[in-house]
Parts: structure tokens; C-alpha cells; sequence
């Protein structure tokens, strides 16, 4: 555990002490389990101190309070008629939890690896806390303007499904909703999600803490603008078949941000298959020691 912006994160570290420190930062609602083990342990073996760290408001870091569930009618006010949704927290305030807790662990910057809400999170601390940021690799993300595409009906109703009642139930949500964000058959991942989500139920669920983060997303609209500004050496990593944060997301990024590169992996929705994290591995591998090769 790690004090850090006046709250608790949990984190854990992979690789040696003196590798180059890369932080990977979870999406929506996801511990930061959801960066599988082996995932985290063959980044390791590229050469990075690789660390992970759950989220305010998710697995073991602090929860908070406030804020009611988010309801279709507030969303179509947001969306339609742009009137502001009101949040406990924001997105910058994520972003500062990431550095106040690489401030703790003795880190003046890093590569920073996001995913979904993550990749929103390493933009704001791309474009809040440039200095911080060795190189950005921004996952299965967007900008946050509201002009590109919006989820799938499915993968929307997954997003707003009522928390489950039951153990149980839990294991059957987590299966179908794992389904949907993937978009295709991955064998190899649909045999482990039991066991992860056992594991995310003994860690602890926290739904409204889930709900607040979506509220912190929503509420700190779009980064388009501002993204100008990025000088980090910049990534883009996205599936051709996200059916949550659209594959239009992913490219907006791209052009967003000078001289991003866009890197679009055909058959994937939203999620990192086994069967894809070769491809994965080695372009955040190249990209970031790339990054560092052209500091040095």
C-alpha cells in the first residue's frame, strides 16, 4: 500500500529494481488483476519495472462516497442537451493519484501503459504533468469527444446493468460480459474467467465506486483540444471490432496527439486476448524503449 494524493493505492511490482519503471493503468471499473500476471511478467522480461496499482474506488485503494447511480436520463441530458453531470471526483484527480503514487515509490517519470479509462488517465497526465511522462501508450481508449461513435447497444447495456445480487450471479455476469467486450471466440481467456473472477470477488467489489469513476470520465469531457499539447512520445493501440470504446476512438487519439502512431489489431474488441499479446508486448516493448533511446 501506498499514500499517495491523501488516499491508500494498492500496487504491486514486477521486474528488477533499476529497469526502466512502466505503470499500467487500469480501465473502468477493472482491479488492477484485470493486467494479467503473465502479462505483467513477460513486460517484465522486456526490461521494465513493470507496476500495477488498483484504481480510488476499486480492489483494495480507498473507496470514497457520494454520487448517485448514473441513469439513462442523466446520460441523455449529457449527451443531448450538454448539461454538466456533477461527480465527486475527475479524471485529473486520477491522473494525480498516479503520480502522487510514483512520487512515493521514487519515480521522476515513467512509460505509462492505459487502457480504456486508463488511457484516459495517462493522456491527463500527459498533457497536466508532461514531465512525468516518458512515453504514453494509450489502450482501447478515446478522446472523450462526444462527435465519435458511442458503445454498442450490447456493450451500453453491459456498462449500465444493475450490480449483481449474488455471488453467483456475479460469476455469470462477469462470463457474458467478458463475452460481449471481447467480440469473438478466445478459447484460451473464456477458461480463466472463473478463476479471475473469483479472484476479483475475494479482493472485494465495490459497484458505486464503479459508478463514480464513470461519473469522473463523463464528467471531464473531451481531451481533443488539448491532446495538441502531448510532446510524450505516443502510442495507439486499438481493436477493429471494440464495441465499447469504437475503433473511430482509437484513431481519433491517434490524430489528436503530433506524430502518435496508431497501431489497430484486427478481431479485437475490448480486452487483451492471450492470443494477442505478442503483438501487444512487442509494440509497447519497441515503442518505449524507442522513446528512451531517442532521450538518451
Amino acid at each position: 500500500m501506498a499514500r499517495a494524493n491523501g488516499i491508500d493505492i494498492c500496487y504491486e511490482i514486477f521486474g528488477e529494481q533499476g529497469a526502466e519503471p512502466m505503470l499500467l493503468i487500469m480501465g473502468l471499473g477493472g482491479q488492477m488483476i484485470y493486467w494479467d500476471d503473465d502479462f505483467c511478467r513477460q513486460m517484465a522480461a522486456r526490461g521494465f519495472r513493470v507496476i500495477r496499482f488498483d484504481n480510488r474506488d476499486i480492489g483494495k485503494s480507498t473507496k470514497l462516497s457520494g454520487g448517485k447511480r448514473l441513469g439513462a436520463i442523466e446520460l441523455l441530458k449529457l449527451r443531448f442537451l450538454n448539461i454538466p453531470i456533477a461527480a465527486p471526483y475527475k479524471l485529473l484527480d486520477m491522473a494525480r493519484d498516479t503520480t502522487g503514487l510514483m512520487d512515493t515509490l521514487g519515480i521522476k517519470s515513467a512509460h505509462l501503459v492505459g487502457m480504456s479509462m486508463g488511457g484516459m488517465i495517462a493522456q491527463e497526465i500527459a498533457i497536466s504533468f508532461p514531465e512525468r511522462v516518458r512515453s504514453l501508450t494509450s489502450i482501447m481508449s478515446s478522446t472523450g469527444d462526444p462527435k465519435t461513435p458511442q458503445p454498442t447497444r450490447e456493450a451500453m447495456a453491459v456498462l449500465m446493468a444493475p450490480p449483481p445480487a449474488t455471488k453467483e450471479e456475479y460469476f455469470e455476469r462477469h462470463a457474458q460480459t467478458w463475452k460481449i467486450l471481447r467480440g469473438g471466440s478466445f478459447p484460451e481467456d473464456e477458461a480463466l474467467d472463473r478463476s479471475r473472477a473469483e479472484r476479483n470477488f475475494e479482493r472485494g467489489l465495490n459497484p458505486a465506486g464503479a459508478g463514480r469513476q464513470l461519473r469522473a470520465i463523463l464528467a471531464s469531457g473531451s481531451r481533443k483540444q488539448r491532446l495538441a499539447s502531448v510532446k510524450a512520445p505516443t502510442l495507439v493501440i486499438h481493436g477493429t471490432i471494440d464495441p465499447l470504446a469504437r475503433p473511430e476512438g482509437g484513431k481519433d487519439t491517434a490524430a489528436s496527439i503530433p506524430g502518435a502512431k496508431l497501431l489497430m489489431i484486427e478481431g479485437m474488441g475490448h480486452a487483451l486476448p492471450i492470443r494477442m499479446w505478442p503483438q501487444i508486448i512487442d509494440a509497447i516493448d519497441k515503442h518505449a524503449h524507442g522513446a528512451s533511446a531517442k532521450a538518451a
